[in-house]
This record gives C-alpha cells, structure tokens and sequence, in this order.
C-alpha cells in the first residue's frame, strides 16, 4: 500500500493533512454565509454530513442500544449540532482566521468540564495552562479595534468559545460513558438524531434572500465541502491516525490548525494584527500545558 501509517512521515503528513483540512473549515463557512443565514449554514453542515455518514451509519446500527443511546444524543446534539451554529454565527460578526484560532480552546475546556462533571484528576501545570488559555482567548476577544480589522463586533467571538465548550463536554462524554464504542461509530451514530431534524428545519426554511443571490451556488458547495471534509473524512482519518500513533500525537493537531485558519483569512483579504498573534500564541501555550504529557482520548473533531 502506498500509504503506510506505521511510518512515522506519513503519521505527520496525516496530520498536516488534519490541520489543512479542519483549517480551511472556517472560511468554508465564511464563504456559505455570503449567500445563507447562520442557521442555514449550521442546518446545512448537519444534514450533509447525515447524507455522507448514512452508510456508516447503516453499518453501525446494530451498536445503538439503551445503554449508550442518551450518551449518542449528547454527541449528536452538543458535540455536533450546536458547535455547527455557534461557529456559524461567531463567524457572521468575526474573521475565520479569529474563530479557528478560538477552536483551539477544544483541550481547556475538555479539561475544565472534566474536572467540573466527570470528577476528572487534573495536574497544577494543567490548571496553569486552562488560566493561560482563557486568558489569551479574553485578550484576543477585547484587544482587537473591530473596525481596524473589519469585524463588527469581536464579543461575538463568544459563539465560537460557547462552541468549544461543547466540543469539551463531547470528548468527556465519549472517554468516561462511550468506551465500549470506536470512534467511527461513536460519529456516524450522533448523526441519526440531528440529521433528520435538520433535514426537516431546511425544507421549511425561508430561501426567499438566496434566490437573489449570484453566489447562492458556490455558497452550497462551500457548505457541502465543510461537511464532506470536516466533519466526514476528517472524523475518520482522526480516529485512524489514532489507532495507529497515541492520542497525544493526534491531539498535536490543535496547534497546527490555527496556522492554517489564519493563512486561509489572510489569502481571502482578513487583516491579522499583530497583538492577535500575540494573543493567539498565549492561547496555544495554555493548551500546550494543558495537554503536557498526559494522553487525552480525543475522538472528535477539534474544529468549528
């Protein structure tokens, strides 16, 4: 096989890969909301991506049961549905490259909730690292001149922070209540819940504003794409780097996706100051101290 993962070059073009794909989310979703609402877009992401996991879901069907159900509708409902319309409206107000810098607060409050509802044991150089990170994440919130920078209003970086809270309580729920089932599964199952309902809140929804749109097209695929590779294929190639490196290596995708949510903003014209990079770095060394040596199971995404 050309590709092999037990090569340790192909473990970290594997990465590279993750961090490019889950980068590009955020201006993926930019581009979607230049013709659609925030809640479209949010819909949008959650169905197409039921559409892309039906198979998977098919396959796994067989592993829903009552024991796990209530913990597959906390990944369906918290870790993927409310995550897709909280980016989505952070980023009607915010710069992509501001949002997906934002995600990077996925392991502080995974560690956070962690301690606060699953009794989690935590070490002091973690706790230093959580204060850290939200720390840079308040300086990069306030700091910024919103017209300088073309943002109209920065507190609605708020969204995408309410997101990654989520996202937390999404891993803690798979690595404490989900244990008996892969990641794969654990994905394609959460979607059976939220796809439908998204489904049905798209087919009633208001389109009268996207018909007069000239790029009502590439706004649908740009969602299309978000869901296919973000939240479909990247689910998948997480959970099988996982398999064949540790969970810490996998998780050193949280650093790496900034970089290119940033270089994305800048290619499309976002302006990035230079006290938002300072901000940006305080954040990173927060969760680089949070995640230190211990192996944290991450089986979800880290983007919006």
């Amino acid at each position: 096989m050309f590709i092999d993962l037990n090569k340790r070059s192909w473990q970290w073009i594997t990465l590279v890969f993750l961090a490019f794909i889950w980068g590009a989310s955020f201006i993926l979703m930019k581009r979607g909301l230049i013709s659609f609402t925030n809640m479209q877009v949010g819909a949008m992401r959650i169905f197409f991506s039921f559409i892309f996991f039906i198979p998977l879901i098919v396959r796994n069907l067989r592993k829903l049961n009552r024991g796990n159900i209530k913990s597959l509708l906390i990944v369906g409902f918290i870790g993927n549905a409310i995550p897709a319309f909280m980016f989505a409206t952070a980023q009607t107000q915010v710069s992509s490259s501001v949002a997906g810098i934002l995600n990077s607060l996925t392991p502080i409050f995974t560690l956070l909730i962690g301690i606060i509802l699953y009794a989690n044991k935590v070490r002091w150089v973690s706790v230093v690292g959580l204060i850290l990170g939200m720390a840079g994440a308040l300086g990069l919130i306030t700091s910024v001149n919103n017209v300088e920078i073309g943002e109209t209003n920065n507190w609605y970086g708020l969204f995408a922070v309410a997101g990654t809270i989520c996202y937390g309580i999404n891993v803690n729920e798979i690595k404490f209540r989900l244990k008996d089932l892969d990641g794969v599964a654990i994905a394609s199952l959460g979607f059976i819940f939220t796809g439908p309902i998204a489904g049905i809140y798209l087919l009633f929804g208001d389109y009268s504003s996207v018909a007069g749109s000239p790029g009502a097209a590439g706004s649908l695929l740009a969602v299309a794409a978000l869901a296919f590779f973000s939240s479909f294929i990247a689910i998948i190639l997480m959970n099988i780097l996982i398999k064949f490196t540790t969970t810490l290596f996998a998780a050193s995708v949280t650093y790496i996706i900034p970089i290119f949510a940033v270089f994305w903003g800048i290619m499309d014209g976002e302006r990035f100051l230079l006290v938002q990079a300072f901000w940006a770095l305080v954040i990173l060394a927060g969760v680089y101290l949070v995640n230190g040596k211990k192996r944290i199971n991450y089986q979800k995404p880290f983007s919006g």
